[in-house]
């Protein structure tokens, strides 16, 4: 653990972006577990923990980038990807420094994998919230890094967010403890992307320490408290690529989340420190084959635009109901929720708003 030279003890501090985190539990000597991320570091007074972002000062765990953004800007919920979560929409996305894993192939590794800087702004979370309605987003989310380093600014922001009429998601790699997923539900999380990184062997290999169980087990758990979920799979040569780690996804998508969750496999491309080459697109295409022989009714291709696999088409009899490229919504078929063909009801969370049509 790093550990912070400061003057001041918690009870003093004035400076708005040191917050006292809900989630530890106090032990003995002022030590401190953190109980926000599942790795629940233990902390002396003055260390940090494997986030970067918070820290034992004075007996109490702290975060100290409350209301510390490293960016924000709307972008569209396509994106995230959220492909049956308000279709078209778009969401004030805002993010900081840190992140709880140390995934080499990081496209945010200037963010995810930084310190968060020693002097920087402080922006309250109802100025995030009224930028929204200013811009004329339809919700908030916290994505580029690991949305759990805002934990405690999230809680505050999504609050205020739900009164004025915004949804609320997260871009994350699942790797919440039980409470905080649960207090995130209770202040308005309606979304939550969780990437999964692989099978057992890539979690061990790539996010050491971590258990590959966490991430399905806070996805059943979301699933149960009625958020909206949808699962990432970035294919990576060479780390979860084989049929098995495949098969294995696909079966604890519909045995631990549903069959009607999204199960989206994306292109790895280089990126910070990992050099394999970009995943074949027949790869890609060979996972969602896997992903509906296993029973997921939504297997969609990633990061590959114009791709057919990109778009929604009905389960049961096979008809094109949203046709997308990339993360623009081109064209929607459904009829109420329904597909024109056949009457099938699409699990569709919100209505479909086509903003991102602006983009053609």
């Amino acid at each position: 653990m790093r550990r912070l030279r400061l003057p001041v003890s918690g009870r003093e501090s004035r400076d708005p972006r040191l917050k006292e985190s809900p989630l530890y539990d106090p032990l003995s000597e002022d030590k401190v577990r953190c109980l926000v991320c599942e790795r629940k570091c233990t902390l002396s007074p003055g260390d940090f923990g494997f986030c970067r972002t918070r820290v034992n000062i004075g007996g109490r765990l702290y975060t100290t980038v409350y209301g510390v953004l490293s960016a924000i800007e709307s972008r569209p919920i396509e994106i995230k990807p959220f492909y049956h979560f308000w279709p078209g929409s778009t969401s004030l996305t805002f993010s900081t420094w840190g992140c709880n894993f140390r995934c080499p192939w990081c496209q945010n590794w200037h963010l995810s994998q930084a310190d968060p800087p020693k002097k920087s702004g402080f922006t309250p979370p109802e100025a995030v919230v009224d930028l929204a309605v200013k811009a004329g987003d339809e919700g908030l989310c916290v994505s580029f890094n690991e949305p759990l380093m805002l934990f405690e600014y999230s809680l505050d922001a999504f609050k205020l967010a739900k009164w004025k009429g915004l949804y609320c998601t997260y871009v994350s790699n699942g790797y919440m403890t039980e409470s905080a997923l649960r207090s995130l539900a209770e202040a308005g999380l309606d979304g939550l992307k969780i990437d999964i990184k692989g099978g057992e062997e890539a979690y061990r290999r790539y996010a050491p320490g971590a258990d590959w169980e966490v991430p399905w087990r806070n996805a059943s758990l979301a699933k149960s408290l009625g958020i909206h979920v949808e699962l990432v799979y970035l294919v990576i040569p060479g780390v979860n690529d084989d049929e098995a780690d495949l098969r294995e996804a696909a079966r604890r998508t519909v045995r631990l989340v549903g069959p009607d969750t999204p199960l989206h496999f994306t292109r790895y491309f280089p990126a910070y420190k990992f050099h394999a080459p970009p995943t074949p697109v027949e790869k890609l295409e060979e996972a969602c084959k896997i992903a509906k022989d296993e029973g997921v009714l939504f297997a969609y291709v990633g990061n590959v635009p114009g791709h057919r696999l990109e778009s929604t088409y009905c389960p049961e009899c096979g008809a094109l109901l949203i046709r997308r490229w990339n993360w623009i919504i081109v064209e929607v078929k459904l009829s109420e929720g329904k597909c024109p063909s056949c009457g099938y009801e699409v699990p569709i969370r919100g209505r479909v708003v086509l903003k991102s049509r602006r983009w053609l």
